[in-house]
């Protein structure tokens, strides 16, 4: 039976995505500014925005330069672009090492931007500060597995839950994060046995990022899946549209019809 997609016509909220366990995935993608939001407005439930932009468009080798005041700034833009899914800001390094850090960074985004819902990375050393921001009026959503931020201490980026020592580490900290507040979970780089055997323990939804399709929703770079990013291509992308190639053809014809002086032509002039 084909599957269709209909469009999204009533907004998103985080008991939106909460009543989504179980059921119907969820569907998220990153977007950096208005016009790629309002592309994505009405097609996609959740919007990241990622500190993966600081790779994607600052061609950065990592994501731990990005600042608290770049995201805010790209934040304002995405949700003036989009105005039905549910917008996650997420929280760069060095801004919520402590639960006092993590709800005045968190303050800021939530008095400067309309975010609804700020996404940190960590296991069971986060619970004090999901707490935190929950018991606050705070939505969270908590990734674990693999986690950019922590790419220079991990040396590098590594599959996780290889072994049943680190599938037992994952679980310990999904169910620490869901008992702290968090309402959702971020499942990056990780076995698909054990994303889904989180998924199938926990009572919030999933969310997974490589991390196989038993997860109750998955999340892509919009630039990776579209073809845009080239630097590199992670295993677990796919790429919906040749978006690089495209671009190139069309500038390709215009820098032709400017030579040839074929445009602009009389339709294109006053």
């Amino acid at each position: 039976m084909s599957i269709q997609s209909a469009p999204i016509e009533k907004k998103v909220t985080v008991r939106t995505i909460r009543e989504r366990k179980g059921k119907e995935p969820v569907t998220m993608i990153t977007a950096y500014d208005a016009l790629f939001a309002g592309l994505f407005d009405g097609e996609v439930e959740m919007i990241l925005v990622g500190d993966s932009l600081n790779m994607s468009f600052c061609a950065e080798p990592d994501t731990l330069s990005a600042t608290l005041d770049q995201m805010i700034y790209h934040t304002k833009a995405v949700c003036k672009g989009a105005r039905l899914p549910l917008i996650v800001f997420d929280m760069p390094f060095g801004t919520y090492a402590t639960p006092e850090q993590a709800l005045e960074s968190a303050t800021r985004v939530f008095r400067e931007t309309c975010a609804e819902a700020v996404k940190i990375e960590g296991g069971r050393e986060k619970a004090p500060i999901v707490r935190k921001l929950s018991e606050n009026g705070i939505a969270v959503v908590a990734h674990i597995g693999l986690m950019p931020q922590s790419v220079r201490a991990e040396g590098g980026y590594r599959v996780q839950g290889r072994s049943e020592e680190e599938a037992k580490s994952l679980m310990e900290d999904a169910l620490a994060l869901q008992e702290a507040g968090a309402f959702a979970l971020l499942l990056e780089g990780m076995k698909a046995e054990v994303a889904t055997r989180i998924t199938e323990t926990v009572k919030i939804p999933t969310i997974g990022i490589g991390a196989g399709n038993g997860t109750d929703g998955q999340v892509l770079v919009w630039s990776d899946m579209f073809g845009f990013f080239e630097a590199f291509k992670p295993k677990f992308v796919k790429r919906y549209l040749n978006g690089a190639e495209l671009i190139r053809r069309g500038l390709r014809q215009y820098r032709k019809e400017v030579r040839s002086r074929a445009f602009p032509d009389e339709e294109h002039s006053y």
